[in-house]
């Protein structure tokens, strides 16, 4: 049988006149006209050779040939309208699916306690992987589609094909010991350049921020140590001269953990990091995908608002 000369729409025709047993019913329900409807019910009795539906004192009754295709009918109409949900996205929360970001720690610690709860609840068969950028934008990983999205403040250049959503804008603070002797009475210049200092270095690279701001003055720092992550260098300040210079939020989330902690001012003018979030043009129109994103940049309102606004520091 070639179902090409079928017209499967009339499939949708008696199953809801099935349902409805009401001519005048089913056809507002499918917003058809009377007329219209009972073309579409002549062409299915002619289909399968059989009334379907007769005239009865309360509508329509259907026949048993009706009765013996209606469970049959009523599978195919939920496996189209299944298909067409998931085409159009309307059930895309419900999908199984991987989602791979690539970020740092940092990112990690800041959006994650928040993002968390939103997918187990909203999106349960959602699984997120993280993956470290170490400090490159991971283009090939989008381009093949191995990576859905990256977050990080250091993505430059990108492609065209790429996009791009502003997630957070951070200023630059010190983290140091409340001990450290070289910080009693307050943070200058002086004292900054006469302690040791901590670094978190994705590349290896120890010539930060920091240290290039400092060379255009002529000065230049002492660094004891350049670490791989965001969160663990203030785990190494507690009882030292150390100190280290981090964002805003990192140094906030060291605080409240740590009493021996304290947050000072940068005595140096650097610029804020922006915080991007970004994916393939692939993805862009992704319902699951998109959903996520939304979630991320609202979680990131609520955390900028913490932080307080671009313009303050």
């Amino acid at each position: 049988m070639n179902i090409a000369n079928k017209d499967l729409n009339l499939l949708l025709v008696f199953h809801v006149v099935y349902q409805e047993r009401s001519a005048s019913l089913a056809a507002a329900r499918m917003a058809l006209s009377q007329p219209a409807l009972s073309h579409k019910l002549n062409k299915l009795r002619h289909e399968f050779a059989d009334p379907l539906f007769v005239r009865a004192p309360r509508g329509l009754t259907p026949t048993p040939r009706a009765h013996e295709l209606a469970p049959l009918v009523q599978r195919l109409v939920s496996d189209m309208e299944g298909f067409y949900e998931r085409c159009e996205g309307r059930d895309f929360l419900a999908r199984a699916e991987r989602i791979h970001l690539y970020s740092t720690d940092y990112v990690e610690q800041i959006l994650l306690p928040r993002l968390l709860p939103r997918l187990r609840e909203q999106a349960p068969s959602l699984q997120l992987i993280t993956h470290n950028t170490r400090g490159l934008l991971p283009r090939e990983e989008l381009e093949k589609g191995t990576c859905d999205l990256a977050i990080a403040g250091f993505f430059a250049d990108l492609p065209d094909t790429f996009r791009q959503q502003r997630l957070l804008s951070e200023d630059f603070v010190v983290l140091a010991s409340q001990s450290n002797p070289q910080l009693q009475a307050g943070l200058d210049m002086q004292g900054f350049l006469a302690c040791e200092h901590l670094l978190t270095t994705l590349t290896g690279d120890l010539n930060g921020l920091v240290d290039r701001a400092l060379a255009e003055r002529g000065q230049a720092r002492k660094v004891a140590a350049g670490l791989s992550s965001f969160i663990a260098p203030p785990r190494l300040l507690r009882g030292t001269d150390l100190l280290l210079t981090c964002l805003r939020s990192v140094a906030e989330e060291a605080v409240a953990y740590d009493s021996d902690l304290r947050i000072h001012s940068l005595p140096l003018t650097l610029p804020r990091v922006e915080v991007m979030q970004i994916w393939h043009e692939r993805t862009d129109a992704d319902r699951l995908r998109r959903w996520l994103r939304q979630q991320i940049q609202q979680v990131a309102e609520e955390l900028q608002q913490a932080l307080g606004s671009p313009g303050q520091t």
